[in-house]
């Protein structure tokens, strides 16, 4: 047989790869539903604050936060089903999700700045009375809420998936600290254009801090190499590997936001232990790049010739 064809999936059908890299379904399943537990909650007590106080800056911030809610069903429900098995129809499996929903979970948060600093810039023309003490209260309940959500991801920051649910909580409490500090300062002065200026300095940071994440999970949902993974490194790591002599049609993406896949052809020398090879590959694979799923074709020296993949210049 002219070509050998490996296939290695390091773990079982169905279960995740280290998903979260320091949180487990089974953690990030209760942080998810704690988190949305606290903030429906939040929602519930500024729905019946801005009812009581007659303040539409509650109700609008309500909406807000019903918002983020979502967000983090959003990027629940994908690592959810990132944890499906494969089926007759979806034979990857939905890992993918994930990176759909980090992705989404992105554009909400530019959407919100850019709503915010709208929002600021028609304030600053029109000045606006800030509301009074209750709402300043209920912002600085939705910084220890926002926080508290925030800091039940940090351990995951290696998913996007749940890093795009912790920048949306920690963005959310920056927002509220911003209320309560510009509300304080409005006190103090009495200058309405403190709130405004603060708004537009809180959405410029949450941008910057956001656009890295967007930038990320756009180049995974275009198959891009992931980042901190080097094509050349690879090809040069596993052209050591015993019985090697030459490494080509080598492809690197991202099979979900917390997983690397790869396909590539080896050239063999003529008796080559072949199976010690594949399992020398698949190791250094795992172990030094973190790839998770590798398929890799062997061809002998004398059949790659004839291989479609194999650039004009290696022959």
């Amino acid at each position: 047989m002219a070509h050998d064809h490996s296939h290695r999936h390091e773990a079982n059908c169905g279960h995740p790869h280290g998903h979260g890299h320091g949180l487990s379904p089974e953690k990030l399943d209760r942080a998810m539903s704690l988190g949305i537990g606290l903030n429906l909650a939040f929602v519930a007590a500024e729905v019946a604050a801005g009812l009581w106080a007659g303040s539409l800056a509650l109700l609008a911030d309500a909406g807000h936060n019903a918002g983020d809610v979502l967000g983090l069903l959003l990027a629940w429900g994908a690592s959810w089903l990132a944890r499906r098995p494969p089926s007759r129809r979806y034979t990857w499996g939905l890992r993918r999700s994930t990176i759909y929903a980090a992705l989404a979970n992105a554009v909400l948060l530019l959407v919100a700045c850019g709503s915010i600093v709208w929002e600021a810039i028609h304030r600053l023309s029109a000045p606006e009375r800030v509301a009074g003490p209750t709402v300043i209260v209920v912002a600085a309940i939705g910084v220890v809420i926002n926080t508290l959500t925030a800091l039940l991801f940090i351990r995951g920051h290696a998913d996007t998936n749940v890093r795009g649910a912790f920048l949306h909580m920690a963005a959310d409490a920056a927002v509220s600290m911003g209320v309560v500090i510009a509300g304080l300062a409005i006190a103090f002065t009495g200058a309405t254009w403190i709130d405004p200026l603060v708004s537009i300095a809180i959405a410029a940071a949450i941008v910057a801090g956001t656009w890295g994440l967007f930038r990320e999970n756009l180049d995974l949902a275009l198959d891009a190499v992931p980042r901190g993974v080097e094509p050349e490194a690879i090809t040069e790591a596993l052209a050591t590997v015993a019985g090697v002599s030459e490494v080509h049609d080598l492809h690197v993406w991202g099979a979900s936001t917390s997983e690397i896949s790869l396909t590539a052809h080896l050239v063999t020398f003529e008796g080559s232990d072949r199976d010690a090879m594949l399992e020398a590959a698949h190791a250094m694979l795992r172990e030094r790049f973190r790839i998770a799923h590798a398929t890799i074709q062997i061809e002998s020296d004398a059949a790659c010739t004839a291989c479609p993949q194999r650039p004009t210049e290696a022959l």
